[in-house]
């Protein structure tokens, strides 16, 4: 009696845990079906308090399993499936109701058969670079298919991510608060939207929300929460902040990624911390997490504002391919890293790199920074070259020192004509127009002893409403008196003693 009482225990123990299996398979592969109501999927079976969790069973065993192939080809299939849907979104990008079809069309099936929403985030993250065309895609499925396979947390992640690059931080907030309404709230939820905050610069926003994270019981800061609240405070510059924050998460003993010391690089070159920049790249290169392209070329944006030239260019040296193709910023940089520096062979270096930008990639500021460059040089054709074309595109110098430094080269090479030319240009393009413009114009013409000119560059300035000061009456003082001029250097002379500016002591001594 005995034997046959353990007996059956043991075959129902047996059938409740075959039961388990079989439930189990049921939930990991559900029917097309079931695959559309996804509320249905999500139920787990219920369990008693004696039974194992099939989740507890397989992970006795889940480092002796291969990773699976199926996984990979069916991730695939879907990658390549949401390509060829996102081709055909592209070319209608510009009209929202054929959009609409083509969801219509050809991406209702394709959600439907992706009813955890992978479909949509995998669609929203390769138009990351069509960040209105992802928009559009997303309140469509919003409005169209919620009611048949709800929306899951990935999914509101995404659109709170776009509508934070679109800065609509109201539509990210909405959007926040219709998953959390949903009970859809997860970390993720929060890095979003704390994402959406810093990226349109309200770090207060950003720091408020991550105190909210902080006292809610159901979520937990992660490494992205953290790497978020580096970048928006290294953004403003605040230093301390982001250095507090990466102290809590070497006290919870988070693993910094890529992204905080990226966010650190950030902050450091923001605030011109260059020793901190520096030492942050050593500890990366001797740690576990190795610097990347994008730490490369950071390292290089700092090395440049700092004016390490030899440390720009050996790093320069590493990334050439990739700054060569893409990064046109950054050899902007590097041609203002040396302008501002004494190299004596900047203007070749220069050049070298002038040539990597395209003629739609004009900058006016790349252009004034050439100007000087050529001026400081004294390179007066190449000068004339570069405020040609300042003149063609429409760009106006609006500071004194710039249109001294034009003048200055002028000066030296003693080109008064040309000077001439382009002081009356500038007056027609609304540059910058200051007193020593005239002032150049008048000692040059008076060392060519083209006395006549000189005396007309006064109508000039008087047409102009540009005063007289007491240089101005200095240099028609020594022009006369060097030609001669008797009665002209009284007359000056007495100018000069009417608008207070004293009388010259060889008058005095007369």
């Amino acid at each position: 009696m005995f034997f046959h009482l353990s007996k059956m225990r043991r075959v129902l123990r047996v059938s409740e845990f075959q039961k388990c299996i079989n439930a189990h398979c049921r939930i990991i592969n559900p029917s097309v079906s079931t695959q559309f109501n996804r509320h249905h999927v999500t139920q787990t079976p219920r369990f008693n308090a004696n039974q194992s969790r099939p989740s507890d069973f397989t992970s006795l065993f889940s480092d002796k399993w291969s990773p699976n192939p199926v996984d990979a080809i069916s991730k695939q299939q879907l990658r390549e499936n949401v390509s060829q849907l996102k081709d055909e979104l592209l070319i209608q990008s510009e009209d929202v109701e054929k959009i609409e079809k083509v969801l219509e069309g050809n991406g209702v099936a394709l959600f439907r058969k992706y009813s955890d929403g992978s479909a949509i985030v995998e669609l929203m993250t390769q138009l990351r670079s069509f960040p209105s065309l992802a928009m559009e895609v997303f309140s469509w499925r919003r409005k169209q298919l919620d009611y048949a396979a709800p929306m899951t947390t990935e999914e509101y992640t995404k659109g709170i991510a776009m509508a934070g690059r679109l800065k609509n931080v109201e539509l990210a907030v909405e959007l926040f608060n219709e998953a959390s309404n949903k009970r859809l709230i997860k970390t993720s939820l929060y890095n979003a939207l704390m994402g959406a905050y810093m990226y349109n610069g309200l770090t207060m926003k950003c720091q408020s929300l991550f105190r909210e994270l902080k006292t809610n019981s159901a979520c937990t800061p992660s490494i992205t929460t953290y790497n978020i609240l580096i970048s928006a405070f290294g953004r403003l510059m605040l230093v301390d902040h982001m250095e507090a924050t990466l102290k809590e998460i070497q006290d919870l003993n988070l693993r910094p990624t890529i992204d905080t010391y990226k966010g650190l690089l950030g902050g450091y070159i923001t605030a011109w911390k260059w020793e901190e920049m520096e030492k942050t790249y050593r500890l990366m290169r001797a740690g576990p997490v190795k610097p990347d392209m994008d730490i490369h070329l950071l390292m290089l944006r700092g090395y440049a504002h700092s004016g390490k030239l030899g440390k720009m260019e050996e790093m320069y040296k590493m990334v050439k391919g990739q700054v060569d193709n893409k990064k046109i910023p950054l050899i902007r940089t590097m041609i203002s890293a040396y302008c501002r520096s004494s190299d004596v062979a900047k203007v070749e270096k220069v050049e070298d790199l002038l040539r990597l930008i395209p003629e739609n990639e004009y900058r006016p500021w790349l252009n004034v920074i050439l100007i000087c460059l050529y001026a400081k040089e004294d390179l007066l054709e190449k000068m004339e070259n570069s405020i040609k074309v300042a003149f063609e595109r429409k760009a106006y110098i609006t500071t004194v020192g710039v249109m001294r430094c034009i003048i200055s080269s002028y000066f030296r090479q003693n080109a008064v004509d040309k000077l001439s030319e382009f002081v009356q240009r500038a007056e027609c393009a609304g540059w910058k127009i200051c007193r020593s413009l005239y002032h150049c114009k008048m000692v040059l013409y008076s060392n060519e002893m083209r006395i006549s000119e000189m005396e007309r560059v006064l109508d000039e300035m008087d047409r102009l409403n540009i005063s007289f000061s007491k240089k101005t009456f200095w240099i028609l003082y020594k022009s006369y008196q060097r030609f001669g001029e008797r009665f002209k250097v009284d007359l000056v002379a007495g100018m000069m003693c009417k608008h207070g500016y004293g009388i010259p002591k060889d008058v005095r001594n007369r």
